[in-house]
Formats: structure tokens, C-alpha cells, sequence
């Protein structure tokens, strides 16, 4: 039955029956395509259309919204079906607020634990997005800026942390609208990368944590112009309201 709520914790069967091999597949795609954005919050998910749509049965379907609902990504209820989530302004600010702790111990770590060889890898990544930021290519800052954050996920060496960091913007990301970068959120961003990057090769670890914390649009002004690029419509109410 749809409305019954797994444990957040249960972890998909994948060796079983081939229904619950097809139902992860399905997760998958349904997963990839609410946090790319692809299926914006408020989306109403028809069993009967993803049933033809994936050529299966109702059971693996059932199966795989069961899934994303444990992970928060849809909601099931007998008024309204199955709905992709929707995060209140509360759930935004809060995940804004984990995420830039998240990225602060993250950049605490990778100062204590740079190697020469990351060192070096962190150094080509931050002039990677220079050039671009300089060129005003969006693209090929967004590459960078990805590179020059993944490089600092690897120096941290905590498997855990980044896992959870890594959820978590996945999360967040389909809250993310407008242009990737503009000529000033590349600068910025830049200016903030600079001063994460000295700090992390001078081992500073509290330096390094305050400027990746600084780096994430957590605090009044920051959360304000992230919120006011999403559209009124994809804002849930909380759940004690």
C-alpha cells in the first residue's frame, strides 16, 4: 500500500526478485530527474502513466515511490497522490545552513590533511576558474568550481562527511533557478575560492573552515537572493504549521 512509510533507513533490495531490480532502476530515474530539476517540486507522479512509461507493473512503481519517499523526494497522501516534495522556506535555510557547516569541516580537514599531490591539484583548479571567470564562460566555470570543490572533498579523506555533503546539495539543487553563473556570482565565487584555497595550503584549518562556510548563501542577504529565484509555487508549508 502507498501509504505506508518505510524507514528512512531501509536500503532497497537490489539482489532479489527482478520487480525489485526494476523498481531501483526506477527509483533512479525518477530520483535523478527530481534533483536535476527535470521534475520541479509540486509535480504530480500518476501510477498508471509510469507504469507505461517504464513498461512495468503497478508493484515495482509502488515500489520505487516507497523509495523516494523515504528519501523525502515525493509525498504520498490519499488527497493529493503522489507529489514531488516540496521544501518550506524553513527546510531550504535549514539544509543551506548544514551544507555551509558541512563545507566548513570539509575545508578544516583538507588543510590538515593536503597532500603535495592535491595541493597542487587545488592550485591548477583555482586557475581553471580564473580563466574562466576572467573569459566570463558560465560553463566552464561551473566545471571548475566543481573540480576545485571535489579536490577539497578528496584532501578531507572522510568518506562519510562527503557522502552526506554530496546528498545534500543534490538535495538543494533543484531549488537552484536562474542563470548557472552570472559575471558577478563568478567573481564572487572566485573571491571566495581564492581565499579557501590559501587558507587550506597554510593549513589553516579555522580560516579554511570561516571562508568555505562564508562560500555557501546561508546567512540574510545570501538567502534572500537564493530565495528569490524560486518560484513561489515550489515553496511547501511546514509540517507544524
Amino acid at each position: 500500500m502507498l501509504n505506508k512509510r518505510p524507514s528512512p533507513s531501509d536500503e532497497p533490495d537490489t539482489s532479489g526478485s527482478p520487480a525489485l531490480r526494476r523498481a531501483e532502476e526506477i527509483r533512479a530515474t525518477l530520483q535523478a530527474e527530481i534533483e536535476s530539476g527535470a521534475l520541479p517540486p509540486g509535480t504530480a507522479l500518476d501510477e498508471r502513466n509510469l507504469t507505461e512509461r517504464f513498461g512495468v507493473s503497478r508493484t515495482p512503481v509502488r515500489e520505487a515511490l516507497q523509495q523516494l519517499m523515504a528519501r523525502e523526494l515525493v509525498r504520498i497522501s490519499r488527497r493529493h497522490g503522489v507529489t514531488v516534495s516540496k521544501l518550506s522556506v524553513n527546510k531550504v535555510r535549514g539544509m543551506l545552513e548544514f551544507i555551509s557547516e558541512l563545507e566548513g569541516v570539509a575545508a578544516k580537514l583538507a588543510a590538515r590533511r593536503l597532500t603535495t599531490d592535491l595541493g597542487l591539484q587545488l592550485s591548477d583548479s583555482l586557475v581553471s576558474c580564473e580563466r574562466a571567470q576572467r573569459a566570463n564562460d558560465a560553463d566552464a566555470y561551473a566545471v571548475a568550481n566543481n573540480a576545485f570543490h571535489d579536490i577539497i572533498y578528496k584532501a578531507a579523506r572522510n568518506d562519510y562527511l562527503v557522502d552526506n555533503l554530496r546528498t545534500s546539495r543534490r538535495m538543494i539543487k533543484r531549488y537552484r533557478f536562474g542563470p548557472l553563473f552570472t559575471p558577478r556570482q563568478m567573481l564572487s565565487s572566485y573571491a571566495d575560492h581564492v581565499q579557501i584555497e590559501k587558507a587550506i595550503q597554510a593549513g589553516d584549518e579555522m580560516a579554511a573552515a570561516q571562508a568555505a562556510k562564508r562560500h555557501v548563501p546561508y546567512g540574510n542577504s545570501g538567502f534572500s537572493e537564493f530565495l528569490a529565484l524560486v518560484p513561489t509555487e515550489f515553496i511547501g508549508e511546514d509540517e507544524d504549521a
